[in-house]
């Protein structure tokens, strides 16, 4: 057999069980949701910063992270949201290298996923607890939305995925804003009709279920760059490319039109050391175009307390990215302040 079943996973509703997410918990996530949920549909003119690293590989350094964000939270509150990243599934172009702490809760060992998944929600409920910050996480298997449903406030829907339907279909489902980036190849018409299968309702099979879904209405998209037929990168922040997404948007009847710029990936050539500026440029366009400033409703920046990028092994450095490099706490601080004064 091609297959080879190895272990029968937890159902959503026995590891919720056995690891649940508080009535106060869910009280703090119902208030976060809702300053989320004004931002996108425009009752709120306050930025999301969402903030963290490429793959939340390490506890105690993500628990370590979002205890700092927490303390800038309090000074940038009347200006900004932070929502942490705490992406817990990644994808990988050629299917190899570390997938995230879902398949491997210890990244110097093999893929284990039953214990990933408990990894994973102890990881993400504990971040609310020390921090009262509900984080962002990936969409990679739409599968698995049943585990994290109750305590997530964003989900990201990655440049390989945004063009499946299962994908589309899932996110029609759910009740917090998700964000669609464009696919490796930069067609803004992939991205935008992802965005209108999400906001329509659809009756699908879901976890062996047959489903039925209202849509989306918080569904938008978010511009990561893009990737030429030579393998270059090629970005797509500048005010022009946000002249055209509303175009874009303006031929559909999308409601909530909304846009969010990834500052790493192909916009700076994973070259993270460029994120403050790509940041700068994409503010200056808001403050230049007022349709540009109703359309871009925040920014999206890979960050870790270590800056730049490491292999794994046993010379590991705590707070460092395993996977794509990342800016250090001290400049991504410095950058949070200066996003707040330039909105």
């Amino acid at each position: 057999m091609a297959f080879e079943e190895i272990t029968k996973l937890p159902t959503p509703e026995e590891i919720k069980e056995q690891i649940p997410f508080s009535d106060s918990l869910k009280q703090l996530k119902e208030e976060r949701d809702e300053m989320i949920r004004d931002v996108f549909t425009g009752k709120s003119d306050k930025f999301l910063v969402m903030i963290g690293p490429c793959s939340a590989d390490n506890e105690d350094a993500v628990l370590e992270y979002v205890t700092r964000l927490a303390r800038v939270q309090d000074v940038v509150s009347d200006k900004l949201i932070l929502i942490p990243r705490i992406y817990t599934n990644k994808p990988r172009t050629t299917g190899k290298g570390y997938k995230g702490i879902v398949h491997q809760p210890d990244p110097d060992k093999k893929p284990d996923l039953a214990t990933g998944l408990k990894a994973m929600r102890r990881m993400h409920i504990r971040a609310v607890e020390v921090s009262g910050l509900t984080a962002a996480d990936e969409m990679l298997y739409p599968a698995n939305w049943s585990y994290v449903s109750d305590f997530l406030s964003y989900v990201a829907i990655g440049a390989r995925s945004v063009e499946n339907q299962q994908h589309r279909l899932t996110v029609s489902g759910i009740d917090i804003p998700a964000g669609m980036k464009n696919p490796t190849s930069g067609d803004f018409s992939v991205m935008i009709n992802s965005v209108i299968a999400a906001q329509c309702p659809h009756t699908f099979a879901y976890r062996s279920t047959e489903c039925r879904t209202t849509g989306n209405p918080l569904t938008h998209t978010i511009l990561r760059g893009a990737t030429n037929k030579h393998g270059n990168s090629i970005p797509n922040y500048h005010f022009e490319d946000l002249e055209l997404l509303l175009e874009k948007y303006d031929e559909t009847t999308l409601v909530n039109p909304a846009c969010i710029i990834d500052t790493n990936h192909s916009n700076s050539d994973k070259k993270y050391e460029q994120q403050p500026r790509i940041a700068r440029e994409v503010l200056n366009s808001r403050k230049y175009d007022a349709r540009i400033e109703k359309l871009v409703k925040g920014l999206m920046i890979e960050s870790y307390l270590v800056p730049g990028a490491q292999k794994i092994g046993c010379d590991h450095v705590y707070g460092k990215s395993i996977t794509d490099p990342c800016l250090g706490w001290e400049e991504s601080e410095r950058l949070i302040y200066e996003i707040a004064e330039l909105v």
